[in-house]
């Protein structure tokens, strides 16, 4: 050993020992060990469970052996191993040279300063992956103390997930409101637009990732992802992304406050990026919970303001009730008197016109003053249901859907009748969401007086319903509901433009 070549291999671990990321540390000592050696070729692959290669990184000539699972051998050929905390973490070797007994205590001092390098960039990397995701629940909290509503906080925490993460795609699953074995996909984060249309995917809890992160609290993962997806979302009728089967590595994450689940927090990969670790996968869990208090306290923001303006609706509905309904039925019944003194039938019959435009104006302002009370009875009956459903569906649409409905609903629509109703509504506004690009939505409601006919009309401005949603297995399910109940559906274009759904059922024989 000269002293030139004991400095050359003192710069050489001091140069790898003193990088702060992997891929630094891994192509210093590949380099190193070439210089070192005079060799014409260097490789350090990582060795994977089953003596299988990882990661690799190479210099020199072309690589001299066939596969990417296998290393150069034979003579003129050294390989030493890297260890990392105690086991194996990859093989440093180099080729094409006339190596003595100096250039293996060359490369194995390398290796060693190696396995050290590796280890102090993996705890750099975790300690900077600590601080990206402390950065994002600081970024949720400030977004909070600036009056961000629920909805938005979701959409915040679901793209910061994916940034931070590094990953494809993220997102936000919440209980349906109409049926509890089901999630709902409330918010998609993605910077590809295609991944838009899955927004108001159902998964049902039993048998997929975010249904058992929600079921039993604790994180899961899981690999091949968007095949899965693909296959459980085939006959939903949403336009499904090609790329989805390319979805691979996938981490779903409970959203808990207290005992309560609130949603499930999911962030993705596609194939070509590195799984997720274990690492990764608590460092999610911890923004979750995190994230979770953030969409409580939204949501209790969000009932103070409610409260605030549900006592003023309260006043507002108690002055249409007792002023403006009563003085609308006085002016009807004044024009039914005139009616019956009118000695030219056309003005009889004009008369008689008003008095029915008084009618309607009358229900409409009735169903505006339960429209105003209605929040603050929580568990009310179905007409309560719509309004809830047509203030949540703001989310997909844009925009709040009127709601009118007419007939003895609480009454008649109960039970099964009344979940496959909303149902039924709840997959109208979401194809109105995914496909219609409306800017306003109608949602009738009627109950004949006798009870036993049920009418839904669902009528939006957008561009029209895709003709291959309209086939049997796009609306199959809506279509099913409406047999079971001795109904119909029909699904067909208004000539002004945007879509009308009828769907009728039976209530008694």
């Amino acid at each position: 050993m000269t002293e030139a070549g004991a400095r050359a291999l003192l710069d050489a671990v001091v140069g790898v020992a003193g990088q702060l990321l992997l891929p630094d540390v891994l192509r210093h000592t590949v380099d190193s060990a070439r210089e070192l050696t005079c060799a014409r070729y260097g490789v350090l692959a990582e060795v994977l469970p089953g003596n299988r290669l990882g990661k690799v990184v190479e210099a020199g000539d072309s690589r001299p052996y066939a596969g990417p699972d296998e290393l150069p051998a034979g003579p003129g050929t050294l390989a030493v191993p890297v260890h990392l905390d105690g086991g194996e973490y990859g093989r440093l070797c180099v080729t094409g040279g006339d190596f003595t007994d100096w250039d293996r205590e060359q490369l194995e001092t390398l290796a060693a300063a190696a396995g050290i390098g590796i280890g102090n960039a993996d705890r750099h990397e975790r300690a900077l992956r600590r601080e990206r995701w402390r950065d994002a629940s600081h970024e949720v909290t400030f977004a909070l103390l600036n009056g961000q509503d629920s909805t938005t906080t979701l959409h915040t925490i679901a793209d910061r997930a994916r940034v931070v993460a590094d990953a494809s795609g993220g997102a936000v699953a919440l209980p349906s409101d109409t049926d509890p074995d089901t999630l709902v996909f409330e918010v998609i984060a993605s910077p590809f637009p295609e991944y838009k249309r899955l927004l108001g995917a159902i998964v049902p809890k039993e048998g997929t990732a975010s249904g058992v992160a929600y079921t039993s609290g604790k994180p899961v993962v899981v690999s091949q992802y968007g095949g899965h997806a693909a296959v459980q979302q085939a006959n939903s009728g949403l336009d499904i992304p090609e790329t989805i089967k390319h979805l691979d590595s996938a981490i779903a994450v409970p959203l808990i406050v207290g005992t309560e689940t609130l949603g499930v927090l999911l962030v993705v990969r596609f194939r070509d990026r590195d799984p997720f670790s274990e690492a990764e996968v608590e460092l999610v869990r911890d923004f979750a919970a995190h994230a979770a208090l953030a969409i409580e306290f939204a949501r209790a923001a969000e009932d103070r303001r409610r409260l605030v303006v549900f006592e003023e609706r309260d006043r507002i509905a108690r002055d249409l009730h007792d002023l403006v309904i009563q003085r609308l039925f006085a002016i009807g019944l004044g024009l039914e008197g005139l009616g019956r003194l009118a000695t030219k039938p056309e003005v009889a019959t004009q008369l008689t016109g008003f008095v029915r435009d008084l009618d309607r104006t009358i229900r409409d302002v009735r169903n505006s003053i339960f429209s105003l009370q209605e929040p603050a009875e929580p568990h009310g009956g179905v007409r309560s249901d719509l309004l809830r459903m047509a203030q949540d569906s703001t989310r997909l649409l844009g925009f709040e859907p009127r709601v009118s409905f007419d007939g003895p609903l609480d009454a008649a629509v109960t039970g099964p009748v009344r979940g496959d109703l909303l149902a039924t509504i709840r997959e109208a506004l979401s194809n109105v969401a995914r496909h219609a690009g409306a800017g306003s939505v109608s949602i009738e409601v009627d109950v004949d007086r006798d009870g036993r006919h049920l009418s839904l009309t669902v009528v939006d401005d957008g561009v029209g319903f895709p003709a291959e949603s309209v086939r049997a297995d796009g609306l199959d399910a809506v279509r099913r509901r409406a047999e079971r109940w001795h109904g119909a559906l029909i699904v067909e274009p208004r000539a002004e433009g945007g879509t009308k759904l009828a769907w009728t059922a039976v209530l008694s024989g």
